[in-house]
This record gives structure tokens, sequence and C-alpha cells, in this order.
């Protein structure tokens, strides 16, 4: 290799840069006092500027395409070094790659819950998080506001300040908004819309955009929430009777399905119970056209099926046929305990009355004996 050849191997003639990282948003090119020779090439690939400084000062900026570095392709850069002789010697010059292409899944949130009044529910807070896209639109605004001599400036440097300024801004949309808590979700696209605008142009200065904003969610804090879902609950429900009425047949339906004694038992009285309860409901749907024809008082529902108990020598009652399954199942009634309704001359066990004996689930008699 001759004297010639290793001289010229310092000189840089291909200026590029492949970036990897996808999260570069300005690269200089490591010219490490090797200097740039004249008729190098420099590679600007699309989603790309090159901005090329001399002693400090932005000299030129070139769009993505290929270009041969003579004087004619850097009239600034030529002024500002003063050649005399055609550009002829190699240069010396700071090369920054800046990418233009949009950097998306950039996530922001609020640390703090954001506070506002609502018509509904008074004073609420906030929390809203999501994504956005940034993209640089004026490579020589980054590099003097934001970059300065950084040899490779990261998306994660400037993150934490975009997302100080889309949190303040995020607030302020919510309050002028003006909109119920509970429409918010239905106008999430139009606030996150107005939002890039705004965001675009309080970061012009430092020559970025917001292309794109979204609002992924908008939450309230838990108890909040936990209050909001029982008070949706309680609507959904309605009728809190008819409510009543279905826990009741859905407990008939799994008692059945109990394989055990006692839950066939406890189905047998609650669906008594239940049939009770149907026929005391069309007595007193047809009541009324008895009064008509009759002209006398209907009868005091459910009157003959009350009974009184005898539990610890202690009188019980007046109990309904309906609310016997309920004093079977807490052992106040047994096959032995003695009840009394009116119209009986004395007191007698529950088992032998025909209405109470199906209450009770079937006991088998005793084993024979071995042999």
């Amino acid at each position: 290799m001759g004297l010639f050849d290793k001289v010229k191997g310092q000189f840089i003639d291909i200026v590029e840069f492949l970036d990897d990282s996808r999260d570069t948003l300005v690269w200089r090119f490591p010219r490490q006092g090797n200097e740039i020779k004249n008729a190098a090439q420099l590679i600007v690939r699309e989603g790309q500027v090159a901005v090329f400084e001399s002693e400090g000062q932005i000299a030129d900026v070139f769009t993505p395409g290929t270009y041969t570095l003579e004087t004619k392709n850097l009239p600034i850069l030529s002024t500002l070094k003063g050649w005399k002789y055609g550009f002829n010697s190699p240069f010396k010059a700071e090369v920054y790659f800046v990418g233009m292409r949009q950097y998306t899944d950039m996530k922001w949130g609020t640390q703090n819950p954001v506070t506002l009044r609502d018509a509904e529910f008074g004073m609420v807070r906030l929390r809203a998080f999501g994504t956005y896209s940034l993209q640089v639109v004026d490579a020589a605004k980054m590099l003097r506001q934001l970059v300065g001599t950084d040899p490779q400036f990261r998306t994660d440097e400037v993150s934490e300040f975009l997302r100080q300024n889309i949190v303040s801004q995020v607030g302020t949309a919510l309050g002028n908004s003006n909109l119920p808590m509970l429409d918010l979700a239905a106008n999430q696209q139009t606030i996150a819309d107005t939002l890039a605008g705004t965001l675009t142009t309080n970061l012009a200065d430092f020559g970025i955009s917001i292309p794109r904003f979204v609002i992924e969610n908008i939450s309230l804090p838990p108890e909040v929430e936990e209050a909001l879902d029982k008070r949706t609950s309680m609507g959904v429900l309605g009728d809190l009777d008819q409510y009543t009425k279905f826990q009741a047949a859905e407990a008939i339906g799994d008692a059945a399905n109990n394989p055990g004694g006692a839950g066939e038992g406890m189905g047998m009285g609650m669906g008594m119970a239940l049939g009770q309860q149907m026929a005391n409901s069309l007595n007193q749907q047809s009541q009324p056209a008895q009064q008509a024809t009759a002209g006398g008082p209907p009868p005091i529902p459910g009157a003959a099926a009350a009974f009184f108990l005898a539990v610890g020598g202690q009188q019980v009652g007046p109990v309904t046929v309906a609310e016997m399954p309920a004093k079977v199942a807490s052992g106040e009634l047994t096959p032995t305990t003695l009840v009394w309704r009116d119209g009986m001359a004395q007191w007698a066990a529950a088992s032998e009355l025909p209405e109470l004996r199906a209450i009770f689930p079937a006991t088998p008699p005793p084993l024979p004996p071995q042999v």
C-alpha cells in the first residue's frame, strides 16, 4: 500500500445511517477526526434528513436521495469555509441524521387524578392514559432547541417532556369539553383529535408535531367505580319484589338438584310454600269478583294456614305454611314438634298433619336384623 492509499483511507467517502434501534431521533455521524473527502457520497434514505453543521452553524439540510458532495451541492457550506480553489480539498463538518418518520406507540398517562366538576355527580377525579405518535417536522429547530451536541438523541430523552405537556393539556381539554362524565367515552375520539392539534401547535417551536393522539381509557378512582357499579346494579334489578321471587325459584331448583334427602325434603317444602303463595295470589285475584257477587267481605288471606309451635316449652307463632321450611332448616320444627291451629281440638305432632308431613324429608325404616 502506497502513501497515497494510506492518506486516502483517512478520508470518509460514504456518509449514511441505517437505524436498527427504531427509537433514534437524531444520530451524529462518527467522524472522529477524519475528514470528508471531495466527491464523497451522501445517502439519505426515506424518513431521514441529513443536517450539516460547520463551525457551530447549520449549513445545509439534505432531503432523501443520493448526493455527491461537491461545491455545487454545498453552496452554504462553501461560503462558510471560504474555499477559493474549487473545493478540491477534504473538509470537516458535523453531519446529523434526523428521523422524520412517525415514532408510534409513545405512552402517556396521568400520574395524579384530574379533578373536574360534573353536573350529575358533583366533583369527580378522573384518570386517563393512552398512546401518541411523535414526528419531527423541522430538523433545524429540533437540533437547536432539544438536541444540542448529543451524538444520539432517542425518544426516551424527550418522552417525559412530552408527557408533561400532554397531561397539562388533557386536564384542560376534559374541563373545556363540558361533557357529563358518563358521556366522555362516547366523545374520546373528538377530544383526542382536538388534543393532537393543540399539542402540535404548542410544540411547533421545537420542530415536533403530534400527528396521532389516542385516549385508551378515562377511568374513576376504584372506590367511586364500586359505588357506581352498585347504582348500576340497582337499576338493572328493577322491581326488587320480582327479583326476590326469582331468587326463591332459583333456590328451589338448587335444592331439588341436591342428591341428599334433606335437599329433597327442603325442595318439596319450598315447592309447597311457593304453591301456597301462588294459590294465595290467585285467591286474591278472584276475591274482588266473589265480593261483587256475594256481597260479603272476603276471607282473611292465609288465616287457615297459621300454626303455633311448641319450641322449648314456649309458644311460637303464628307461623304460616310458607314459613315452615325455614323453621325446619333452623331446627325449630321437627316431625315431633307439637303444633296447633284454629279448628284443632288439641296440640299434635307436626308429622301427623297431612299439610305438614311433606315438609320433612323421608326417613328410612330401621334396618332388618342381620343374620
